[in-house]
């Protein structure tokens, strides 16, 4: 086991919120400024393809990014393929705003991205007039052909996804008439909440224990004045290491606690994990507070799978937490984790089986049997865990590699730079 994490330390910005500040930003007519912006690969696609449609975006020296955006309705037309890199959330979240828009674009991304599926964003934007020319089953590249008059639609969505949900409302903007999308299962609400925040007309209620969206079209975005919280996915990393190691006592400062994005912690402190929430407040909207993490012996628990669409990109790390808990974790209702950058569920078990964790792998979940405390044996020399160009494999078994006796060793550690540039420098800082 590695010394303990101590002191206080502040995570780059919400990634979700980082995306969103640009693309809204970039179809406001004036100017919108923006502190703590992730600068992560991801991140930089979207910025990059907002330049592309004629925005003009700027990082100034102090840190603050500018966007004079062009107003809705007023996107150019690229020149150029829109390379998206691995970001998932920028290429569903750009097919809507391009497909009520009357131009085309091509979409194109890394050999992970261009093996996730985008059927069920091309669905809805469909049925809303665009028109799609993708690679066999509905993958990257693909040529988006916005459709300009749109037609607004009600949707609903058949699987919790928020970029789906997105993507529709997105398009929605400049849609004349009220597109609606109805939500079975609440999934991360920033885009509600930033669409109201730039001036949409935007309406939420609940219609018999479900979500329905409306979003009235032809809009104009007001510029704003944004300051991203810390990313709780990327906090959530630093959150596990500290309850994992003994002696911790740690600081995370400014974190987004979000209600749809925030269950990881009400998890880990069903575990017993003992983590504080101070100066509590509120930011542009979204609730930010800043961590108190202390080493905590957990015990291992069945995860409702109510909480999956609140926490799924958590659950790497959740594993590993469970993997030194007392007793055994089981989780179900995970399908939507085949689907990410990487089959995640598989990609874990294996990776954590390698590290020396007792882990049984089932068509939506895993059930992990934890080693009460125990640090992890460790992977052997020459076997590197196989992370699939994955981010968050990668920064999960950097958690659990601080939680064992010889370390982890894993294949390629550089996927990390599209979410979390400076995670391996924060967390020598925790440890000094």
């Amino acid at each position: 086991m590695s010394g303990p994490l101590t002191g206080a330390i502040r995570v780059p910005g919400d990634k979700s919120i980082s995306h969103r500040s640009l693309m809204l930003g970039a179809l406001a007519v004036g100017e919108t400024r923006v502190t703590g912006l992730l600068e992560g690969e991801d991140v930089l696609a979207t910025a990059a393809a907002m330049r592309a449609m004629g925005a003009d975006i700027v990082r100034e020296d102090s840190g603050t990014w500018s966007i004079h955006g062009v107003g809705v309705g007023s996107l150019l037309q690229p020149t150029s393929a829109l390379e998206m890199g691995n970001s998932g959330t920028s290429t569903r979240l750009l097919m809507g705003v391009i497909a009520s828009h009357a131009i085309s674009a091509v979409f194109t991304g890394d050999a992970s991205l261009s093996k996730r599926p985008m059927g069920r964003v091309i669905e809805p934007l469909s049925q809303m007039g665009a028109q799609f020319e993708a690679s066999p089953g509905g993958k990257l590249p693909l040529r988006l052909q916005g459709a300009c008059p749109a037609v607004p639609i009600e949707y609903r969505l058949p699987v919790a996804s928020a970029q789906v949900k997105s993507a529709v409302l997105l398009a929605g903007l400049n849609t004349a008439g009220v597109t609606r999308v109805i939500e079975p299962v609440m999934t991360r609400d920033h885009s509600e909440r930033m669409l109201r925040g730039f001036g949409a007309e935007l309406s939420v209620e609940e219609v018999d224990g479900e979500r329905v969206i409306e979003i009235r079209g032809e809009a104009t975005l007001a510029p704003q004045t944004i300051e991203v919280p810390g990313d709780p996915s990327s906090a959530a990393f630093f959150v596990v290491a500290a309850l994992l190691t003994e002696g911790s006592d740690l600081i995370v400062e400014n974190v987004g606690l979000n209600p749809t994005r925030a269950a990881l912690l009400s998890v880990l402190r069903q575990m017993g994990g003992s983590i504080e929430e101070l100066n509590r407040r509120d930011v542009g909207g979204e609730p930010v507070a800043d961590l108190r993490v202390r080493h905590s012996a957990l015990t291992g628990i069945d995860v409702d799978p109510a909480v999956a669409p609140s926490m799924i990109d958590e659950f790497p790390v959740l594993f590993v937490a469970a993997a030194l808990a007392k007793g055994t974790t089981r989780t179900s209702g995970l399908d939507e984790l085949r689907v990410k950058e990487s089959d995640r569920l598989s990609a874990m078990a294996e990776a954590l089986t390698l590290a020396g964790a007792r882990v049984e792998e089932a068509e939506d979940g895993l059930t992990i049997h934890g080693t009460g405390g125990e640090p992890l044996p460790g992977t052997a020399k020459d076997c590197a865990v196989t992370t699939h160009l994955d981010h968050r494999i990668a920064m999960s078994m950097a958690v659990a590699g601080l939680a064992s006796r010889d370390g982890v060793l894993v294949d390629d550690t550089s996927p990390i730079a599209t979410s979390f540039p400076a995670f391996n420098q924060l967390l020598e800082e925790a440890r000094a």
